[in-house]
């Protein structure tokens, strides 16, 4: 019998953004930002080696959860399309660490963040 695999995290975003100007401090030498989408109440952005998403907290958001994802460590992931009845599209990413889930809103592309996560997992960026 198959065991249901548990979500370690999840994510949504909501939208692409333009890439936060803060981000540079976050980036090792060679590293270079790609793409940027909001979240919640932060942002994630993707770099030619792996995912950040900032996660503020607390009432005032002044305290903020930063999760890095080597593209190195991802296994394996899947995306699904928004329907006609379910709007939202979603991309699961297994990892090293677990399963993290990211739903992705309407304005969100996903087969450009699937080709996105490709490339980086191939060693094509």
């Amino acid at each position: 019998m198959p065991t249901e695999v548990s979500v370690i995290t999840a994510w949504q975003f909501q939208s692409e953004v333009p890439i936060p100007q803060d981000i540079g401090p976050l980036l090792v030498a060679g590293e270079t930002p790609i793409a940027a989408y909001k979240t919640f109440r932060d942002s994630a952005v993707f770099t030619n080696r792996r995912l950040i998403v900032r996660d503020a907290q607390g009432i005032s958001g002044k305290k903020v959860e930063l999760y890095s994802l080597p593209y190195s460590s991802i296994n394996m992931w899947s995306s699904e399309n928004a329907g006609r009845i379910d709007f939202n599209a979603e991309l699961e990413l297994w990892t090293r660490a677990g399963h993290i889930k990211i739903k992705l809103g309407r304005q969100v592309d996903v087969r450009r963040l699937d080709s996105l996560i490709a490339h980086a997992v191939l060693g094509a960026l």
